[in-house]
């Protein structure tokens, strides 16, 4: 009797393939509107994310967001001030080049879209008229409204891909968290009912090239391609 192949069974999103939704009890934003002071509660620990969570008290509430590099409980932040100091939430066009920052807007008043795992930041890279450009850690720049804020300072949580995983399992259990697949199988190894390229003596992949109108189980390799070939 056949199966569902993978990419069959992860679209049809059974506990297997599917995020452990308690995991993710925590939303990482800050609020649209932020005025006056806050004052950093707790930090608090969460299996879906790498960084160390703070909680923030304000006049309005509470908010979450991921904890910066050396955070201490009952450290006060500010919301509307320029000064650059660690955990302030500021405005792009308030930044001076070269700070290093996270958790930063998309669009402005969206509550921080990029940076937020552990270790990271971006730093201010360009200012073009009411364009902000920054320098992400995948060495590229993005252009930002200048309304755009972030968190001053480094995301906590440096040094954690450190220490190397000395056993398979303890990778399968980082993974499960977050429903990643783990371990990949290359295509190519797999019985012939795993996968479209699986079987056959040797590499032989029968085709990388998807056909568009293709169902969910024969999708694979190169999914509607631009072009193919070498590119002249």
């Amino acid at each position: 009797m056949g199966k569902r192949i993978i990419q069959q069974a992860r679209g049809h999103g059974s506990s297997t393939y599917r995020v452990r939704r308690k995991a993710f009890k925590y939303r990482l934003q800050y609020p649209r509107v932020l005025t006056g002071k806050g004052i950093i509660g707790k930090l608090l620990t969460s299996a879906a994310h790498s960084a160390p969570i703070a909680e923030i008290r304000y006049a309005e509430g509470k908010f979450h967001i991921p904890a910066y590099d050396k955070m201490v409980e009952g450290t006060e932040i500010d919301f509307d001030s320029k000064e650059i100091k660690d955990g302030n939430i500021v405005c792009l066009k308030d930044i001076p080049i070269k700070t290093k920052i996270y958790c930063v807007e998309s669009r402005p008043g969206d509550g921080g879209k990029f940076i937020k795992a552990g270790g990271n930041y971006a730093t201010v890279s360009r200012i073009i008229g009411q364009d902000i450009l920054i320098a992400f850690p995948s060495k590229k720049e993005k252009k930002l409204n200048s309304n755009c804020r972030a968190i001053i300072g480094v995301c906590a949580g440096t040094g954690r891909l450190d220490k190397p995983l000395m056993k398979a399992g303890k990778n399968h259990y980082i993974r499960k968290l977050k429903g990643k697949l783990w371990p990949r199988t290359s295509a190519v190894k797999m019985n012939v009912i795993d996968h479209p390229f699986g079987s056959g003596r040797g590499k032989n992949i029968k085709s990388k090239i998807a056909k568009r109108n293709a169902p969910a189980g024969r999708r694979v390799g190169l999914v509607r391609p631009r072009q193919t070939g070498k590119r002249k």
